[in-house]
């Protein structure tokens, strides 16, 4: 389809619902701040994103810059806003445990619903991200045909494993999962084992593969930046003297294995943990494995500035990956793009994504200790193979713009989305 009119009955408006926030931690929440950048000058998408006011995770616009078009509420709070032209709509959360995730997406729905009925937009796409309100799915569906729109899934990983839910809850996630494939239009898969998956569980005959993406480009950051030298300093850090872990402290991101292994190892380097753990879990963890004995062990908290971010993963000696349920993982592709040096968990996610590009490791007791011990040693003409054999992984299959490409595709594709 060619889209050259600038009639606005001719703009695709694209919910996306399922973020917690834009740009955080998560993998969806990179994502969505990633597509908003690659579109932020097509004329012809728009984009609404729904966030959490409140609650973990919730939307704090203060980390985004440039914001722009600020609605704030009778508290002087802001609730609505623009960000890379997309129309960000935080909505508030009831204090509920476990099922915020369920209402959420539910009230992001129904807003969103709500507001293609006062704006009178037409053939609206409905984005939906991870599979967890099956049960009420078949009614927003209705909804959404009669605004004449198309409800797309992307069914994120396995959430049906994940350590931290009871075998009831687990069972929820299976159920909803199904229901949410039979109901949707188009199921979009960011990985190609997730997308078998789906079609071999569901036969499911409308998916798609795109991957999320990463870019290669160094940080704009120079070696003795002010905020990058004071920054190491805090953390007692020398450059390529530390192996780095990223991403969200949950349990099936293994970082106790992680830990327990990097303990066994006779590195010298430190073990740096960006992550959002709490206090309570700290001392639990403790409590388990005894880190707090080993002083390479480094939990950093967390770093919202990309470019920081970039050169801490640029300069250190190697990075492990830990994350064993589903799907391409944004941490994953942005190690590969920065970072030398990558060792990973093996499981087909992670293999389907670093190829011959990383080095594997295993659960079994040893085996990472084992490896990182290897690699310690490992010379700098075999580093540079390394090296240059990810940013190519990247390059070739996980650049951005032709992400951008692929979801653009998708949206103006004939038959309003079919592929």
């Amino acid at each position: 389809m060619t889209y050259q009119n600038s009639n606005s009955k001719d703009i695709r408006h694209v919910f996306i619902l399922g973020s917690k926030s834009i740009g955080q931690y998560g993998g969806f929440e990179t994502f969505v701040s990633n597509l908003i950048e690659e579109h932020k000058e097509e004329p012809f998408i728009k984009y609404h994103i729904i966030c959490k006011a409140n609650g973990i995770g919730y939307m704090d616009e203060s980390k985004l810059a440039g914001i722009r078009n600020v609605r704030k509420d009778k508290k002087g709070l802001i609730y609505e806003f623009t960000y890379k032209n997309a129309h960000v709509r935080k909505l508030k959360c009831p204090p509920i445990g476990a099922a915020v995730a369920v209402y959420y997406d539910c009230a992001a729905l129904s807003y969103c619903i709500r507001y293609c009925k006062k704006k009178k937009i037409s053939r609206p796409i409905f984005y939906v991200l991870a599979c967890r309100i099956g049960p009420f799915i078949k009614h927003y569906k209705n909804q959404i045909k009669r605004l004449g729109g198309k409800y797309y899934l992307n069914p994120d990983g396995h959430e049906w494993k994940r350590a931290k839910w009871n075998k009831m809850i687990r069972c929820y996630w299976k159920w909803s999962e199904r229901r949410m494939v039979e109901h949707s239009d188009l199921v979009i898969c960011d990985s190609k084992n997730i997308e078998k998956y789906i079609k071999d569980e569901y036969a499911a005959s409308k998916t798609t593969f795109i991957p999320y993406g990463a870019e290669t480009n160094i940080s704009k950051l120079e070696d003795n930046d002010t905020e990058y030298i004071k920054w190491m300093n805090s953390k007692k850090l020398d450059e390529f003297k530390y192996y780095l872990i990223i991403g969200r402290f949950v349990p099936e991101n293994n970082y106790e294995t992680m830990i327990r292994e990097f303990m066994k190892s006779h590195t010298s380097k430190d073990l740096v943990i960006v992550t959002n753990i709490d206090r309570s879990s700290l001392i639990e963890l403790d409590k388990k494995i005894h880190f707090k004995k080993d002083s390479r062990i480094k939990f950093v908290g967390t770093v919202y500035n990309p470019e920081l971010l970039k050169k801490i993963r640029e300069n250190a000696y190697g990075y492990i990956h830990g994350h064993e349920v589903g799907g391409t993982n944004p941490s994953l592709l942005e190690a590969l793009a920065s970072t030398s040096l990558n060792m990973l968990l093996d499981v087909s996610f992670n293999k389907e994504v670093g190829e011959n590009a990383a080095l594997y490791w295993n659960k079994n007791k040893g085996d990472l200790s084992r490896l990182i011990d290897k690699v310690d040693h490992m010379s700098e003409e075999e580093r540079s193979k390394y090296d240059s054999m990810a940013k190519k992984r990247i390059k070739d299959a996980y650049n951005w713009s032709y992400i951008g490409d692929e979801y653009k595709r998708v949206w103006f594709s004939e038959g309003f989305g079919d592929s």
